[in-house]
């Protein structure tokens, strides 16, 4: 992979097609260990410059866990052995961080876990995806359980 498909060039986090790249895995190694993993997708509107949310991003997630910035702009955050009420907090953590330097910032977030809302990697996405689109701006979401 060239560099420009590993890193965002305005952020220096994961791009999209690495996160999309290395989930699969990550699903792979969650269903393997019996684990959950969390997704969580971040519209910031109003937000800070690519490099700082970056910033911001890191200061919330553990080293372990995995940060991407979406082509359009959407933060995506890759939560090992993290729950749903988990991937709460971190969303919650993440929207107070952005909020306290940036008071007018409008941060919405959609979750999605293996294995409670989807069993493959691009379900994850695609339900995580949903939820935050079903989200009132500067909510958090945790996506249904299907039935």
């Amino acid at each position: 992979m060239t560099d420009q498909l590993v890193s965002d060039p305005a952020s220096g986090l994961f791009s999209e097609a690495m996160l999309r790249a290395l989930l699969p895995s990550r699903v792979a190694t969650a269903r393997r260990t019996l684990r959950q993993l969390g997704l969580i997708l971040v519209r910031i509107i109003d937000g800070p410059e690519p490099q700082e949310l970056a910033d911001l991003v890191l200061h919330v997630v553990r080293d372990s866990d995995m940060a991407a910035r979406f082509d359009d702009g959407r933060i995506a955050l890759v939560l090992e052995f993290t729950p749903g009420e988990g991937c709460l907090v971190v969303a919650e953590r993440l929207k107070t961080t952005v909020n306290e330097s940036h008071p007018e910032a409008t941060v919405t977030s959609g979750i999605a876990c293996y294995p409670a809302h989807a069993i493959s990697s691009d379900e994850l996405v695609t339900t995580a995806a949903d939820a935050l689109s079903g989200t009132d701006p500067g909510g958090v979401i945790i996506a249904a359980v299907p039935e």
